[in-house]
């Protein structure tokens, strides 16, 4: 049997490097996909497939789809990660940033799943992962945008999943809240129950986990990685 197949966006730095390297380290190969010049250097350790792009281009995951089909024949797994959008107060965010959001968020997540779940159909099943945020669940002030829009990519994923669960094809999403990929004030720290940020290697394997044939009956979840921060559902 062949090594299962993943797609990474984002890939080259942070949550999405230490997803991609966990995936490695359990025997996935990988296509990654990201803007920095550090996705070479990644790709080459990792003996993955690298193209240089940005989610928000549906061209470079035209891209990213095409190069791991001719490389590998198949597509397992699909992480969608992505940056930040522009933070603001609630109402003097224009219209622009609200698109830049909605391209930066949610469409990566549509676009990914309608490109990869035909092929995932054929092959008999997959699984697609969102990393998004906390504040899906726990609306914050200090990011509207992000607030709003990944909890849009948590209803998509619920709907997602129930439309697609009889196929074999899972999705889910993984809502880290405060991680060591970025520095928290100690305002930030005590706000956390667990008294510290998660790690960008715990994200790794938490996401590897969803993606695996052990998280095979969990589909449709949003899953907090906060530290007890967030309520949950």
């Amino acid at each position: 049997m062949s090594p299962k197949v993943a797609l990474v966006t984002a890939a080259s730095r942070g949550m999405g490097a230490a997803i991609a390297r966990e995936l490695h380290a359990q025997g996935w190969q990988l296509a990654l996909l990201a803007r920095s010049e550090e996705l070479e250097s990644l790709a080459l350790e990792l003996g993955a497939v690298a193209i240089r792009g940005s989610v928000t281009n549906p061209q470079d995951l035209d891209r990213l789809v095409d190069a791991a089909m001719a490389t590998y024949g198949h597509i397992d797994g699909v992480v969608v990660n992505t940056g930040h959008p522009p933070k603001g107060d609630l109402l003097d965010l224009s219209d622009e940033d609200w698109r830049m959001g909605l391209d930066l968020l949610l469409l990566p997540t549509v676009r990914l799943a309608r490109r990869v779940t035909p092929l995932m159909i054929r092959q008999g099943g997959g699984a697609f992962l969102n990393l998004t945020s906390a504040a899906a669940l726990e609306p914050n002030l200090a990011f509207p945008i992000s607030s709003a829009l990944r909890a849009s990519v948590a209803a998509y994923t619920r709907m997602f999943a129930r439309r697609f669960a009889a196929q074999n094809i899972r999705m889910n999403s993984l809502l880290p809240g405060f991680v060591d990929s970025h520095e928290a004030s100690a305002e930030t720290l005590a706000t956390i129950p667990q008294g510290r940020l998660g790690t960008v290697e715990e994200v790794g394997k938490a996401a590897a986990f969803l993606l695996s044939d052990a998280a095979a009956y969990l589909n449709g979840v949003n899953l907090p990685m906060d530290g007890a921060l967030s309520r949950g559902l």
